[in-house]
């Protein structure tokens, strides 16, 4: 099984301290404006990542190279987890 981490290490009642903080210092006013440039920003980073990567991809096709050898990655790690998850299938449901 697996646990859930905690966002950034953060609990509930710090959370809402944090978000005390922010109301006394800028006003609940300004929150929605602060959260829109907050927004735009994210986006126009997101935006620019998705660019580079479209770049770098493109130039990549142009010289020939193989852009898809992740995916034949992702299948190789795959069947090895498979091929671990069969030997260890019987050794895990008798403990």
């Amino acid at each position: 099984m697996f646990t859930l981490m905690p966002f950034l290490f953060i609990s509930g009642p710090e959370i809402v301290v944090v978000m005390l903080i922010v109301v006394m210092l800028f006003g609940a006013d300004k929150i929605p404006e602060i959260a829109r440039g907050l927004g735009k920003t994210i986006r126009q980073v997101k935006d620019a990542t998705n660019d580079i990567k479209r770049e770098i991809k493109d130039s990549a096709t142009k010289q020939g190279l193989d852009t898809d050898f992740t995916k034949d990655l992702k299948e190789g790690v795959n069947k090895v987890k498979d091929d671990i998850d069969d030997i260890t299938g019987p050794i895990k449901r008798g403990f």
